[in-house]
């Protein structure tokens, strides 16, 4: 019942840079590489410094999943 940290503390903005995500949540790297493939070409290399919501679009990635995405990897680490 009780919260050790506030809901919105510890979330994954669309806002965040690539980089500001895989530094201070590691595990994420993972799910980027898993939308590699979707995105044609490596994430992590080619939109290391562009915030979510950017890189989201330049893609074509669906947004929303994505942030989901990354939210349950931290929340699984």
């Amino acid at each position: 019942m009780s919260k050790s940290v506030p809901e919105n503390m510890e979330q994954i903005r669309p806002e965040m840079t690539v980089l500001d995500v895989v530094s201070k949540y590691r595990e994420t790297e993972a799910i980027f590489k898993q939308y590699d493939q979707q995105a044609g070409e490596c994430i992590c290399c080619q939109a290391l410094f562009e915030p979510l919501r950017d890189m989201a679009e330049r893609y074509h990635l669906d947004l929303e999943r994505l942030l989901a995405d990354l939210e349950s990897s931290i929340n699984l680490g």
